[in-house]
């Protein structure tokens, strides 16, 4: 069970180093300044604008957030096979034990 609790703790570092390799992490100090700096409240848009017609701190980091879901997904997957193929190998030397145990006794 440790071997497991390792491996989560690695794919968590895993997803949080590449969360953090994708993009700067976003403080409260941050977002504070930036709608200061926006001044007072804009009108809301009633009207499409390309994203290439927005200004940057406007624009979603949609392939960091692809990417971080994928990581995350694969992550979770391959915990669970792991966790899956090492419930089946304890299954597979309980049935072979088991089955030595009753070729010894004679009670095929």
């Amino acid at each position: 069970m440790s071997t497991l609790r390792a491996l989560v703790a690695a794919i968590m570092l895993l997803v949080a180093s590449a969360a953090f390799a994708f993009g700067p992490p976003v403080s409260a100090d941050n977002v504070v300044a930036q709608a200061q700096s926006q001044g007072p409240k804009q009108e809301q848009q009633n009207e499409f604008t390309p994203i290439e017609q927005l200004p940057p701190q406007e624009q979603l980091p949609a392939a960091r957030l692809l990417i971080a879901a994928y990581v995350f997904v694969l992550a979770a997957l391959f915990l669970y096979v792991v966790s899956v193929s090492r419930r089946v190998g304890v299954v597979r030397r309980e049935v072979q034990r088991l089955e030595a145990d009753l070729k010894r006794t004679g009670r095929a």
